[in-house]
């Protein structure tokens, strides 16, 4: 074979190898100037995401417009406006989901000003306020950070996950939050258990822990998601190695103990440190891969990891939801192992920040 052919075959075979790296193709839908958090979307698509509270952004939550490129106080100004005359305005908002009544919920975690904290619901077809749902301090004591959750309207639950670093915590203690939505009664579940607390597998981003001054930072019960019909909840801590699985009665069963529940839940699959987790309705599960700058795939038919997109500007990515409009999954890159205290003070973050978009394995299931 003459030099110039042996070239060829092998460039084609490397060519052959990088596109079979990844499932889908990572389409970048937007950049911006501030970095994104988690994404949800208004009843007719649009796309609504908090400004991630790790760099202290001015406003919390905004909505999209792609035409303009630009964004607008999500859901208006005077909710995103802190005042010492009373608690009805969003703090320190990461967390954010959409159900398929229109209404797009939010966490409060409250961790900037001296309110309580709350899930807040604005209704996108009235533009109206829905519900807030106030919570205690012995379900959010000082070290809690709820971070996420899934929006159960089938059994009437919010289902928090708490990653257990608020405040100087540590992991150790993070847990569920289960908030009943007709009596807003709340309670806290499996705090400091094996599936919830974090285990000891670093975040090393292109050789670097993250770590507070030279202390890696382990974070717990972080992404969470519900299947189509809401049957299993899964979930697992930032840093571990496992997703893990739980039938949703059980969770939101108030006769169950920490250890009734323990013995319940499934072993689900493997997967990276991660952050956001969504899901679609054949059961394939989403995550945000942080520390490969990429989303991965448990396949449902044999629960396999795989890689669905990488991009090298998909730094931290954090969110990941579905548009039940045009069918595309979007995910954030939120840089958040560029901020100061990861850097020794210095804040390396850079602008723009960017939101990806790929299509699914199958159609997704957007209301979590």
């Amino acid at each position: 074979m003459k030099k110039t052919s042996l070239l060829l075959s092998l460039f084609t075979s490397v060519m052959v190898v990088q596109a079979q790296k990844t499932l889908a193709e990572a389409e970048t839908y937007a950049t911006v100037d501030q970095a994104v958090g988690n994404i949800a979307f208004t009843h007719d698509g649009q796309l609504v995401y908090s400004h991630h509270p790790f760099f202290a952004p001015e406003i919390r939550v905004v909505k999209f417009d792609k035409k303009t490129n630009t964004t607008t106080p999500f859901p208006n100004l005077e909710w995103n406006t802190p005042r010492a005359t009373d608690d009805n305005y969003l703090s320190n908002v990461l967390g954010i989901r959409n159900d398929e009544n229109g209404v797009v919920w939010m966490i409060d975690m409250a961790q900037r000003d001296n309110v309580t904290p709350k899930i807040v619901g604005w209704n996108t077809k009235t533009d109206a306020l829905e519900r807030i749902y106030y919570l205690p301090k012995s379900a959010v004591p000082a070290i809690a950070q709820p971070n996420d959750m899934v929006v159960d309207t089938k059994h009437g639950y919010f289902i928090i996950a708490d990653e257990g670093i608020g405040n100087g915590g540590d992991g150790s203690k993070a847990a569920f939050i289960i908030v009943d939505m007709k009596t807003g009664k709340t309670r806290r579940v499996l705090e400091g258990t094996r599936t919830t607390k974090p285990e000891n597998t670093p975040t090393v981003i292109n050789g670097k822990h993250l770590a507070v001054n030279g202390k890696d930072l382990f974070i717990g019960n972080d992404g969470i998601t519900a299947d189509a019909n809401f049957e299993y909840i899964y979930y697992g801590p930032l840093n571990g190695p496992k997703i893990y699985r739980i039938k949703t009665v059980d969770l939101v069963n108030e006769a169950l103990t920490d250890a009734d529940l323990d013995s319940r839940i499934e072993t689900y699959s493997d997967k990276p440190n991660n952050g956001g987790m969504s899901i679609d309705k054949e059961g394939n599960l989403y995550l945000t891969a942080l520390e490969t700058k990429s989303v991965a795939v448990v396949m449902a038919k044999d629960r396999s990891v795989k890689t669905m997109i990488q991009d090298e500007n998909m730094v931290w990515p954090d969110g990941v939801s579905y548009n039940h409009v045009d069918g595309y999954m979007y995910v954030s890159a939120a840089q958040v192992n560029h901020g100061a205290v990861f850097n020794n003070g210095k804040d390396k973050s850079t602008k723009p920040f960017y939101i990806f978009r790929f299509k699914p394995v199958v159609e997704g299931v957007y209301f979590r």
